[in-house]
């Protein structure tokens, strides 16, 4: 008797063990909206014409000898500001293995694998993710070299392949 009542103990603790087991199982990823994805991705398209044609339009039109302020470093004052401001966060990144500011390079998984990829010929690289359980979307471009005037400051450019990136730019934008 006391072996049956012994073996229907520990029958009963492992049933009970399996269920605290099942609960403490990580929950699903929560589902996300797509079409929040949608118009996260694109605010993201629309801001990097935006970025990407300021820097451009700045580097053509003031950026005239080594002296000048670099439009890279405009845009990356501009980037911290709008990122300090919580509007979204957004990085200048290099590419190239040697960055103008050691500040410029990619910091975590995401921003490794995506500079990667962009240099494989990716055209955006792009993740859903959760931050303090508010969801993300993580994305990333490349920067390639489309005026002269960038070898100024940045001589290593110059062996750039047309359209290979130098650098890229790291978007985290609020899912909502």
């Amino acid at each position: 008797m006391q072996r049956r009542l012994t073996a229907s103990l520990a029958a009963l603790t492992m049933i009970a063990l399996a269920g605290v087991v099942a609960a403490q199982k990580p929950a699903d990823k929560p589902k996300v909206d797509e079409a929040a994805v949608a118009r996260a991705r694109k605010t993201a398209a629309m801001l990097d014409d935006v970025y990407k044609n300021a820097i451009v339009l700045i580097t053509d039109k003031y950026v005239h000898d080594e002296s000048d302020f670099a439009a890279g470093a405009a845009a990356v004052q501009l980037f911290k500001t709008i990122s300090d401001k919580g509007w979204h966060n957004v990085r200048l990144l290099d590419a190239t293995g040697d960055p103008f500011d050691a500040e410029n390079v990619a910091k975590d998984q995401f921003e490794k694998e995506g500079i990667t990829s962009l240099k494989q010929g990716k055209a955006t690289v792009e993740q859903v993710v959760q931050k303090d359980d508010e969801p993300y979307l993580r994305v990333m471009t490349p920067v390639p070299v489309v005026l002269k005037k960038c070898i100024m400051c940045h001589p290593h450019y110059e062996d750039a392949r047309p359209g290979e990136p130098i650098g890229a730019i790291s978007y985290t934008i609020p899912i909502e």
